[in-house]
């Protein structure tokens, strides 16, 4: 039999609520869904969660990514009350797939949600040039080059230990192959102005000021400019993994925001 764990599947942190919005969280490039887990226990008061993961082995296409990804929404939308809102939330390389998704299939999403998406990567010389590196990265040595990450990617004094473990446990799993073959996808990653344009979804896009992995800030400030309903919250002293942190709470963040959508969201 094929082993469940080798295609791109959901995971539930929570028990199922089908009357409830269906809040779908995408991954960055460690692809394991499981990073959302210090948000889970407030966004389960008003939504039903699920956490897209990816095979660490996986190697598909955009193309396939947001196939396959768009089946799995309409799957969980023919389960219970199929009116209900679905809120996407994409972060880092989670976000270039939101992005792709709306414009594919925008009847499937009804609020959009990027948190330090990737799709600035192009305009990070020296992280196109690392990206490059990564490939030829001896084998024994890649590993370590992952520890060394981390303080690029993360503001670690920021983050609870168990959640800093769980993010250096998440990255290691991903084999060398994929990170390169993920790396290739996000520099390949191309949505101009006027698809963006066409993305009429109320959007939040959440940069984090303190991001030293990509130039948030920027991009963030670019896409409310072309997006036509889209909105921007600064982390001032945030680093790119954000929402692990501890002071960093997504729900407060789009109950202030005013994007929770009381009609619709089912509280308990």
């Amino acid at each position: 039999m094929p082993n469940a764990n080798n295609k791109v599947r959901f995971l539930t942190p929570k028990p199922t609520s089908a009357d409830s919005p269906l809040f779908v969280f995408l991954p960055g490039m460690d692809g394991s869904g499981l990073l959302l887990r210090p948000q889970i226990a407030k966004l389960a008061d008003d939504f039903d969660i699920r956490c897209l993961t990816l095979p660490a082995d996986d190697m598909a296409s955009w193309e396939v990514l947001v196939t396959e990804t768009i089946a799995l929404i309409e799957a969980e939308k023919a389960v219970g009350n199929q009116q209900r809102q679905v809120y996407l939330c994409g972060e880092s390389f989670g976000g270039c797939l939101a992005m792709k998704i709306v414009l594919q299939a925008p009847q499937l999403c009804d609020r959009l949600i990027l948190v330090n998406p990737a799709s600035s990567f192009r305009q990070q010389p020296w992280v196109q040039w690392g990206s490059h590196l990564t490939q030829w990265l001896p084998a024994n040595l890649y590993p370590l080059s992952v520890i060394g990450l981390l303080p690029i990617l993360a503001s670690l004094g920021k983050i609870a230990r168990n959640d800093r473990r769980a993010l250096l446990e998440a990255m290691q799993a991903v084999p060398q192959h994929t990170s390169v073959w993920r790396l290739a996808l996000v520099r390949s990653f191309n949505v101009d102005e006027n698809q963006l344009r066409a993305i009429e979804q109320p959007t939040l896009v959440i940069a984090s000021g303190a991001d030293r992995l990509l130039p948030s800030i920027a991009e963030a400030k670019l896409l409310v400019k072309v997006i036509p309903n889209a909105e921007m919250v600064r982390l001032a002293n945030s680093g790119h993994a954000c929402l692990l942190e501890t002071d960093v709470d997504l729900h407060q963040i789009m109950q202030a925001q005013n994007f929770l959508n009381r009609s619709l969201v089912i509280s308990h």
